[in-house]
């Protein structure tokens, strides 16, 4: 795809920011639902509507929305922000019918690629080219490859992550159990059976069990990597019935039934971080963006007590997964400078600054700039999981995600159109068999079904 014409160099704001005051006043907020989406403000001004997923650090941006409009005073925004899966479905419906309802919305890398090639996405290249400063190669290598296409980025990384075992320390030494440096997932069921109620109403360990592509299938489809299964060969027979996929889906429901939190069925991330961070459970394997609230002293009470493994493997050396949170533009919104000034201002190197000496360097959006991890300030302050978050992210190998060949790619997802809705009814029979509603076989075969729909599909195509 031929770049378009190059844009107006845009000077970047100068240092220190402003307090935070009446700037404010130009930016609204709204929950659950979206507005009419952009309109006039008044005068010369613009309404932006974003769509952002609902956790911690999208209420910093939201917070931090001043320091924006005391740049841009003729720019209001308005935020639409939901929960994860009501995220998705919205902003997915909105951006395919290409009706203009958003002038910026955040999505992920398994969104990215495909929708630029639809056509639904702004090239975003142009436009960084023409920011002085913005710095687009200071973006981790990884991460910047999954958000472009045809070599173009076309959505910008407001954070990025891996996966990692965070474990209480504290728990472990009171236990008489010590952490392995690589621990396997056999070696982390047996560490949850020691550490379940090592004090009352800690669990062994957390994991995600609530439906939806993005939450309980995140976890276990690294897992399920590591145990050398996959959902389809390279046929696009699918294997959802095979040894390897039983196999881990038995060990997941086990160990969360057996030794997770209350209520697994219903544990999404939101739900784990608030298990994890108020003390009652020993032990969570998630995202690494996890650290933001789990080492926040306004948010946690067990900041400073956890260690931070490495993904647990079993076959593989590597057990992780590569996502990230972004920023883009709808090919449809009118807007699409002032959309870009936004976007631009929350994923440069100054948000981020401004976030560590606002709130605090354990704060700041992780994973997605270099700068950040060699940022003295930021080294001290994460420390404990700087660097097994950087090695995940630069490890993870969306092309290769397990044991044998696939003809997908992706390692928490799969990168197809039809996993969004493939995704979530496979998850939906894995989180009845984690409630105990339904039998592990009596979800993988209703599974399979499903998937073997959409591999005849694919061969249909070859």
């Amino acid at each position: 795809m031929e770049k378009e014409n190059p844009l107006p160099s845009t000077k970047r704001r100068p240092g220190r920011l402003a307090a935070l005051g009446a700037a404010g006043a130009a930016v609204s907020l709204v929950s659950g639902c979206a507005g009419a989406g952009a309109v006039a403000a008044g005068g010369d001004g613009t309404t932006l509507v974003v769509a952002i997923v609902s956790n911690p650090q999208m209420e910093d941006a939201i917070s931090l929305r001043a320091d924006f409009a005391r740049e841009h005073p003729d720019v209001n925004l308005r935020f639409v922000t939901l929960p994860e899966n009501e995220a998705r479905a919205k902003i997915t419906t909105s951006i395919a019918a290409g009706g203009g309802e958003f002038d910026a919305v955040m999505i992920s890398n398994y969104e990215t690629r495909m929708w630029a090639e639809n056509g639904w996405l702004a090239n975003l290249q142009p436009h960084i080219d023409a920011t002085e400063g913005y710095d687009d190669e200071d973006f981790l290598e990884p991460i910047r490859e999954d958000l472009s296409y045809q070599g173009d980025m076309y959505s910008v990384p407001f954070y990025g992550e891996s996966s990692f075992l965070a474990y209480r320390k504290d728990l472990f030494e009171k236990a008489g159990v010590e952490m392995p440096e690589n621990p396997t997932w056999s070696e982390v069921a047996d560490l949850a059976a020691e550490l379940d109620g090592v004090e009352e109403g800690v669990a062994g360990i957390c994991l995600r069990g609530l439906p939806g592509w993005g939450e309980v299938l995140a976890p276990f489809n690294s897992m399920l990597n590591t145990f050398g299964g996959r959902w389809y060969d390279r046929d696009w027979n699918a294997q959802l019935t095979s040894p390897e996929f039983r196999r881990t889906a038995e060990f997941y429901v086990d160990l969360v039934r057996e030794h997770g939190q209350p209520g697994a069925a219903n544990s999404g991330f939101g739900d784990c971080l608030t298990h994890y961070s108020q003390g009652n459970a020993a032990m969570w394997y998630d995202a690494t963006a996890m650290v933001s609230t789990v080492e926040d002293p306004e948010s946690s009470k067990v900041v400073g007590k956890s260690g931070y493994a490495p993904a647990p493997v079993q076959k593989t050396g590597y057990g992780g997964w590569l996502y990230t949170w972004s920023l883009a533009i709808p090919a449809s919104s009118q807007h699409k400078d002032a959309a870009w000034d936004f976007l631009s201002w929350m994923t440069d190197k100054e948000y981020i600054r401004m976030v560590g000496e606002e709130y605090g360097w354990q704060r700041v959006p992780p994973g997605s700039r270099v700068s950040t991890f060699e940022n003295p300030e930021y080294q001290e302050a994460a420390s404990a999981y700087a660097e097994p978050m950087r090695e995940g992210i630069e490890n993870a190998d969306p092309k290769n995600p397990g044991t044998r060949p696939v003809p997908y790619t992706g390692i928490g997802f799969l990168a197809i159109p039809e996993f969004q809705d493939l995704g979530t009814r496979v998850s939906q029979q894995l989180s009845a068999a984690i409630a105990g509603q339904i039998s592990v076989d009596e979800a993988l075969a209703q599974s399979q079904q499903y998937a073997q729909s959409v591999g005849d599909s694919y061969k249909e195509a070859q």
